[in-house]
């Protein structure tokens, strides 16, 4: 315990008169100065329409400071995705790619840093757009452009390193003094644009054809695939495609996939694993039947829903036949669907089945590799598709044929995060 030392109590007067003299003294200290914070605004972009793929595409963009202060030296930065890609390589710019992550895809990135300085009140725009090329892959693509006081930090979710341009450095020159509907456009840092392309994509579905004998427990491997040439980018908290499957009478499902919700005990609809699909990709859906009874000529069917897709001008591939053969056949045990051809999903989020019987191809009439089994080359159907050969034991030939078809879908979303590696 501490104690006080003996002695007089100072008077109440004598404290007033002490604290008054501190406040004086502390209301004479000369105030600190505190720097105005810049106040940097991205003009709104405007939508780009009509496209072509192996074009160019021109981005105007303008920068205003709204601050009361001169700011020397600012960065802008561009994002695009991956349907677009930086025409000019700019001198005072660094390019990177940021890899796919929260639901976003892959993006490349352009930050560049422009040392001029900009006037308060001063409309800024660069001498020329900035200029981008359409991919042969564009369709629906976006870009964000954004200005910063500081140099923006590097993305977490990973990439290539910054290479510098080689070009001629990307520069701002005045455009005249903001007007208040300047200043009202000019409210935030950053803006986003869709950039819409002139291409299609040819979206395709794969059915299968099982044999087995009542009891027996039969995979079919459907797939969905975008067949090109162009990739597709729904908005977030979309499916890139939904995928209607009809199971045939006389069976019923042992276990569906991850992505499929049933609609009825027969009835199925089935996303993809992100708002995307690329070329070449897409997802495989194995489902697991149980034969029930045997039907003669049961057939299920798969089919595109959802949201319409302009972009798929090929309606001979949107629809194809899920076919269970019921007759004769080795009696109890279980078998699994042969699998697909390019069988792991979109973006490495699902595999369809295997079995002894071989392999059949992804999808048909479009660039999916084709597939053979031990039991001969796959038979087609009365459309030209094929299907997907299953037995019921190794003993059985594997038959098979299936129809290939488009719709336009667009749907359920079941999103599998990839958190390795966005328009910023």
């Amino acid at each position: 315990m501490t104690h006080t030392l003996p002695g007089r109590r100072p008077s109440r007067a004598a404290v007033g008169v002490l604290a008054a003299a501190t406040l004086t003294g502390l209301a004479s200290l000369p105030a600190v100065a505190v720097a105005a914070e810049p106040d940097l605004g991205i003009g709104k972009l405007a939508p780009i329409t009509g496209a072509q793929p192996g074009s160019g595409v021109d981005v105007p963009f303008s920068v205003l400071n709204q601050g009361t202060e001169e700011v020397g030296k600012v960065w802008v930065t561009y994002t695009v995705t991956s349907g677009l890609a930086a025409a000019d390589s700019y001198g005072n710019c660094m390019y990177s790619t940021e890899s796919s992550a929260d639901e976003e895809p892959e993006k490349a990135v352009a930050v560049c840093a422009v040392e001029q300085p900009l006037k308060p009140g001063v409309l800024y725009v660069p001498e020329q757009p900035i200029g981008l090329k359409a991919q042969d892959s564009a369709l629906y693509d976006k870009i964000r452009v954004s200005v910063d006081p500081t140099e923006p930090g590097s993305s977490d979710n990973g990439g290539s390193d910054p290479v510098p341009g080689t070009g001629a450095p990307l520069k701002l020159v005045e455009k005249g003094e903001a007007t208040d509907a300047d200043r009202a456009s000019h409210g935030e840092a950053s803006s986003s644009a869709d950039v819409t392309a002139v291409n299609t994509a040819d979206f395709a579905v794969t059915g299968a054809r099982l044999e087995g004998k009542v009891g027996d427990k039969v995979t079919a491997s459907v797939k969905f695939v975008n067949d090109g040439p162009a990739w597709v980018y729904r908005e977030l908290g979309q499916g890139a495609a939904t995928v209607d499957v009809r199971i045939p009478p006389g069976t019923s499902v042992v276990k569906a996939h991850d992505f499929c919700s049933p609609v009825s005990k027969t009835h199925y609809t089935c996303g993809t694993s992100q708002s995307w699909v690329n070329p070449g990709r897409g997802e495989t859906y194995p489902f697991v039947l149980r034969i029930d009874k045997a039907v003669e000529g049961a057939t299920g069917k798969v089919s595109f829903a959802g949201a319409a897709r302009p972009f798929d001008k090929n309606a001979a591939n949107d629809t194809a036949d899920i076919v269970v053969d019921a007759g004769a056949g080795t009696t109890g045990g279980s078998t699994s669907g042969g699998s697909t051809s390019g069988g792991s999903s979109t973006e490495g989020s699902s595999t369809g089945g295997s079995t002894s019987g071989g392999s059949t191809s992804g999808t048909s009439g479009g660039s999916s590799s084709g597939g053979s089994t031990s039991g001969g080359s796959v038979p087609q159907t009365a459309t030209g598709g094929n299907l997907a050969a299953t037995g019921s034991s190794s003993s059985l030939p594997l038959v098979g044929a299936s129809a290939a078809a488009l719709v336009a879908g667009g749907g359920i979303f079941y999103a599998v995060r990839k958190r390795a590696a966005t328009v910023r």
